[in-house]
């Protein structure tokens, strides 16, 4: 717990803002240049550290770190008496309106998140709430695992300040996306502002504070909050580790890398877009699962290793697996297939994964009705076999005996089954989910929200 003050604490001559103050916990990368971006919006802000180099470099308008432009946002900010340094974190709690907690989240012996420092600090700020009337809003900055600030934070400061979330203080998880360099203009241009809140007042006055930088803050509950920081950074890691894999499978061919990815960055459409992020069922088609196979088979030749690419059909499998176990545990004896084709609006069954599922299904006694609205009992089927004779073990075993599983209708399908599966998000599909109590797995998130799927309906990934 931070006790003593330093000579440098609060600055008595600055000025009233009709903005609210900030109290910023740990001085370090983010917590820096939170202060100084803060200030220069208007905010008062004290920062916090137990460190005494940072609270009197920040005291002072001087940059505890290398970054562009912070130097000049802190100077401005003392200058302007906006700007005050402290190592005792509860008065500072007692003199702002909102709270900023950026201590250190290292990993811990175990390879988890080291949640000491959440916890003394959690502690302090609680002390500093039990000396305050008014509702103060604490924000966790950190990267954490989700769960922790309502798990781990939050209890820490109820026991130490006697207080009730959301009715006598208000929680916020704001994760940064600051790119070391230019955080500054990050600051001031953010990606995206995520805002994850449990009580429409602290969501309300986090808007206020970021108003000046993003009319549109994204606002979520807390734990997606947490989840989307992590979720960022190892994005950016495979992205580092696919473009490193790229390299290294085109240096022995003597292709230029660097060539291929400018290129490939170029599309937006699918390769740099939303597209194909959203979790569902497995990949499949003619194309991905056949070039997955072909790089790691060029791989292999050339005695390159790549751990990345060549684990992605272990985890495809392992998404075939998961659903046809989610099946498995309804105890169904007769389950009813929806969507067949690899994906919705095409009647191409080459490495459908649901077909997988049906094998391993059949294999253990299970009757399959099926139902898709591109594939008839006229579909060639027999002709795209020929296509993955070394590829598609499901479709290969199940090439003669699909006709006979295919109903005409998907009432028809769903008519005599004790359990569903649902594989591609048709208004219909949708429809007869929505109207059974049966178990219903659903692989192609056929409600945008959880909140409106029924209670008999499990999702492959929510």
């Amino acid at each position: 717990m931070l006790h003593q003050t330093t000579n440098t604490a609060f600055h008595p001559q600055a000025r009233v803002v009709s903005r609210p103050s900030v109290s910023v916990i740990g001085l370090g990368y983010v917590g820096a240049v939170s202060t100084a971006c803060l200030a220069g919006l208007g905010h008062r802000v004290i920062g916090v550290d137990l460190d005494p180099v940072k609270v009197d470099a920040i005291a002072t308008g001087r940059a505890p770190i290398h970054e562009k432009d912070l130097d000049r946002l802190l100077g401005d900010g003392v200058a302007d008496g906006l700007i005050s340094a402290t190592n005792d974190l509860a008065t500072a709690v007692v003199e702002t309106d909102i709270t900023f907690v950026s201590v250190g989240t290292p990993t811990a012996e175990d390879g988890g998140c080291d949640d000491r420092y959440i916890r003394a600090a959690a502690r302090s700020i609680g002390e500093g709430l039990a000396r305050k009337a008014a509702f103060h809003v604490v924000v966790m900055r950190c990267s954490i695992p989700p769960g922790t600030t309502l798990d781990v934070m939050v209890p820490e400061i109820e026991a130490a300040s006697g207080l009730k979330v959301g009715a006598d203080f208000g929680v916020c998880f704001n994760p940064e996306f600051l790119r070391e360099g230019v955080a500054v203009e990050d600051f001031h241009n953010p990606p995206k502002t995520v805002i994850g809140v449990t009580d429409d007042v602290t969501a309300d006055l986090m808007c206020k504070l970021y108003a000046d930088v993003d009319a549109d803050p994204v606002v979520t509950s807390i734990e997606v909050a947490e989840m989307v920081k992590y979720v960022d950074n190892v994005w950016h890691a495979t992205k580092v580790t696919f473009a490193n894999e790229v390299g290294r499978l085109c240096k022995p061919l003597d292709v230029d890398s660097h060539e291929v990815m400018d290129i490939f960055v170029r599309d937006t459409k699918l390769n740099l877009s939303p597209y194909y992020l959203k979790p569902g069922f497995a990949y499949g088609g003619s194309c991905l699962p056949k070039e997955v196979r072909a790089v790691t088979h060029i791989a292999r030749n050339l005695g390159v290793d790549l751990p990345l690419i060549g684990a992605l059909e272990r985890s495809n499998a392992t998404q075939i697996a998961e659903a046809a176990r989610l099946v498995k545990a309804t105890g169904a004896r007769r389950v009813a297939v929806l969507g067949l084709a690899f994906k919705p609006g095409t009647d191409d069954l080459r490495e459908s994964p649901i077909l997988e599922v049906i094998a391993e299904l059949q294999e253990a006694g299970i009757e399959i009705t099926a139902h898709d609205p591109a594939i008839t009992a006229e579909t060639r089927i027999e002709a795209q076999l020929a296509y993955v004779v070394h590829a598609a073990q499901g479709l290969g075993q199940l090439a003669t005996g699909l006709r006979d599983m295919l109903a005409a209708d998907a009432s028809d399908a769903v008519a005599g089954a004790d359990a569903i599966i649902v594989t591609h998000a048709h208004p219909d599909y949708r429809a007869l989910a929505a109207a059974t109590d049966k178990p219903v797995i659903d692989v192609a998130r056929l409600w945008k929200s959880r909140a409106n799927q029924p209670s008999n309906l499990c999702g492959i990934g929510w």
